[in-house]
């Protein structure tokens, strides 16, 4: 896997970029099915907000439920968990990020106005996440059931992206302010944070 000249020039300059399709129809919509599956079973729980030293739930911050993704070989999910891995390699190596590790989440907003507020998922200066990458498995999205996203680069307007099924956006964690507006309909995504080589 290889980052276009494009998307190398857009993280640099804007901070980020979006990529229309990440896996393709068939991948997304089998990967897409084994996330609702594990919705459906009940094992993800409300996302907590770290506060200090402290981890509470403030579902006026942040309203979604969450389960952690890891290799499972043979699996749609797993496969995803792949390609991940291969796009934090070409982000090492075309955008000379500098990458080690990631974690990837699954996330489901159940509607109701879910939503995520504005933040950022680093901080400059600390050695944490590097990069973001967001997944989305929403294949019958349509502008009301909300859940965009909305990117907030710096020194420019607002931009807004639709999570629509196997769309990719990718931003520097510590540049990029974001936020998920209100969910009306289960939204779901699946989000990779990477780290620095000299994180623990």
């Amino acid at each position: 896997m290889e980052l276009t000249d494009e998307e190398v020039e857009a993280l640099g300059t804007r901070g980020y970029f979006i990529r229309p399709t990440f896996l393709g129809e068939a991948r997304a919509r089998a990967a897409r099915d084994e996330a609702l599956a594990r919705v459906s079973s009940g094992g993800l729980r409300p996302a907590g907000i770290r506060r200090g030293a402290d981890r509470t739930h403030d579902s006026a911050v942040r309203g979604d439920l969450i389960d952690w993704v890891v290799p499972e070989p043979g699996t749609p999910l797993g496969s995803l968990w792949e390609r991940f891995r291969e796009l934090g390699e070409a982000l090492s190596s075309g955008a000379y990020l500098g990458l080690g590790r990631f974690d990837l989440q699954l996330a489901c907003y159940p509607g109701g106005g879910a939503h995520y507020a504005r933040h950022r998922d680093a901080f400059p200066g600390q050695s944490n996440r590097r990069a973001t990458a967001i997944w989305y498995a929403n294949a019958d999205w349509v502008p009301e059931h909300g859940g965009v996203l909305r990117l907030y680069p710096e020194d420019s307007a607002p931009v807004d992206v639709a999570p629509t099924l196997d769309r990719l956006v990718v931003f520097l964690s510590e540049r990029i302010e974001h936020e998920v507006l209100a969910a009306h309909a289960p939204r779901l995504a699946l989000t990779a944070w990477y780290y620095g080589r000299d994180a623990g």
